[in-house]
């Protein structure tokens, strides 16, 4: 299927712009001030340089194991800061209950990241505790939880500091070893000292405006994959697997997943305005690049689009994770579907396409809102030249925009539904990381948003009439005690979903790695299978709903 016609495009892009609130209760509620939530993102307002428009991650951890789910936010510096790195401060702040939450930053140690791009989450020394890594322009950082409320940075000891310009960052176990290895996307090459001039050329122009400069027409960087050989070190092998892109593409967002079903975790990369990666896992410590053979790799006509973050789904019930990923304006966001050997792009098919076209999409997320049964879709939205907003240029939507919420059809289409809830989601911001998870254990999913210019969003999910629901949280064993890379089947009646763990989601953020599945109106799920890491599956039969379930990995039979 070819995009549509321009005619057909333009209305699109008009209708959605033409849109505004309706009046009513929200769906979603922004309890940001009243949870206690303070931060705000460095920001500089004009946003003359690439480097000040790319932050900030997002993380949802229980880093106190306490049962309730904490956040860490990101903040960057600006170019004028870039030599005071403590005029910036991240955030860490600690679930108290009630969508409370205490702000315990300096104590815990993680107030300083540099400039801070992306967080990732995982129990990389295997201790029980979440950690944290965070991707930065310069060093970057991985704190190490030391399970007194406290975190200590060992990237330069663990060999994974890294340099230049890392966004994306995720860990899996991509040997089948039993501990977690590390990779890190980057983006382009900067010089603070030697920047592009704001505006000067061709790459630095949009339709005629002046703007920042980049991606294109900037030096791309190389990306990392880091083995962990145990004992809190990690070796560089990032040549060996195949997977060090030397040419430079512009990688953002990342996902690991299995993309062919063969049990070993194959990964995923977001390139901006470049072909996106498919790194298959040949099972021997390399990757073959497949992108392109696989169907995942640019547009449905053949274009490189300016990718950003990756979202994954079995949105259709075929029991195969799809492939979301956001993109720039007038680019439309691209859903690969997963049909077995290969994807298909169905963005249009979908109906997620034409209305994404005005927006530059960043942090999503496949997830059931109401607890349907049924996969839903969230995407954040905000642009990078806030000269826009003087240029007045038709169609193209502002600096600011709002989100977009497609609501699953049951029918492998979505219907976009942003206005129709209201609240936050018809307010024009300009975001960047986003995560999901259930911040209060009701069973509803919440979205914590990590905007530029402003405050974060803490967005309550208060719908009302939802259905029952299941969450598992997975206790693995060895090296690996989030099972990351466990995929987790629910089967209730009709009803057969599949959910993964993941370290690093959506745009440089990290999800809640407890999963959750919507389960309708059914009063007990039939089986709840895991498939673990290692290849072993372990099933429970006849588990209650509404509630959650923890399920512990069993010890590795002796050989």
């Amino acid at each position: 299927m070819m995009r549509p016609p321009l005619i057909a495009v333009i209305a699109a892009l008009l209708a959605s712009i033409a849109l505004t609130a309706r009046s009513g209760p929200s769906t979603f509620r922004d309890v940001t001030r009243e949870s206690g939530i303070t931060f705000v993102h460095q920001a500089a307002p004009e946003k003359k340089y690439i480097v000040e428009s790319m932050s900030g991650g997002v993380a949802l951890l229980d880093f106190d194991r306490d049962g309730l789910i904490d956040i860490y936010l990101v903040n960057s510096l600006t170019v004028d800061t870039a030599d005071e790195p403590k005029s910036s401060r991240s955030a860490l702040f600690r679930n108290r209950g009630g969508f409370k939450f205490e702000d315990v930053t300096d104590r815990a140690g993680v107030a300083h990241p540099g400039w801070g791009m992306g967080v990732c989450v995982a129990d990389f020394d295997a201790d029980g505790w979440d950690d944290m890594y965070v991707t930065a322009l310069g060093a970057n950082r991985l704190y190490r939880n030391n399970r007194d409320g406290t975190f200590t940075d060992v990237a330069a000891a663990s060999s994974v500091s890294a340099a230049g310009w890392s966004t994306g960052c995720g860990f899996a176990d991509y040997d089948r070893d039993g501990d977690l290895d590390l990779f890190v996307a980057r983006y382009v090459k900067i010089d603070l000292k030697k920047l592009p001039q704001f505006g000067k050329d061709k790459t630095c122009e949009y339709r005629g405006i002046p703007v920042q400069c980049g991606p294109r027409g900037l030096p791309g960087e190389s990306d990392f994959l880091y083995r962990n050989d145990g004992k809190g070190r990690f070796t560089d092998v990032s040549e060996a697997s195949g997977v060090a892109d030397r040419a430079g593409h512009f990688g953002l967002g990342i996902a690991w997943f299995d993309a062919n079903d063969d049990g070993w975790p194959d990964l995923y990369v977001a390139n901006d305005s470049m072909a996106n990666f498919l790194y298959i896992n040949r099972k021997d410590g390399t990757f073959e690049e497949s992108a392109f053979p696989m169907g995942a790799a640019v547009s449905e006509d053949g274009s490189e689009q300016g990718s950003m973050g990756v979202g994954l789904g079995d949105y259709n019930g075929t029991g195969r994770f799809s492939v979301f990923v956001t993109n720039f304006s007038e680019e439309y966001n691209a859903l690969y579907r997963h049909d077995g050997a290969h994807f298909t792009d169905v963005s249009f098919r979908s109906k997620t396409a034409a209305s994404s076209l005005p927006f530059v999409g960043w942090g999503t997320a496949f997830f059931d809102y109401d607890n349907d049964g049924r996969l839903d879709l969230y995407l954040v939205n905000g642009h990078v030249y806030p000269q826009l907003d003087r240029a007045r240029l038709g169609a193209s939507a502002g600096y600011r925009q709002r989100a977009l919420f497609y609501q699953s059809s049951g029918d492998g289409t979505f219907e976009e539904i942003a206005q129709k809830l209201g609240g936050p989601f018809a307010i024009d911001r300009v975001s960047r990381g986003s995560a999901v998870g259930d911040l209060d254990t009701d069973g509803r999913l919440d979205i914590v948003v990590n905007d530029l210019d402003g405050s974060p969003q803490l967005l309550r999910n208060e719908a009302a009439g939802t259905g029952n629901w299941l969450i598992v949280r997975l206790r693995g064993t060895g090296g690996n005690t989030n099972a990351i890379g466990a995929v987790v089947r629910a089967r209730a009646g009709d009803l057969s979903q599949i959910r993964l763990v993941q370290s690093g989601t959506g745009y440089i953020s990290q999800d809640d790695m407890r999963l959750h599945f919507g389960l309708a109106k059914a009063a007990s799920v039939d089986s709840v299978e895991v498939r673990w890491p290692d290849g072993r599956t372990t099933a429970q039969t006849n588990v209650k709903t509404n509630q959650i379930i923890e399920i512990v990995q069993p010890p590795a039979l002796a050989r």
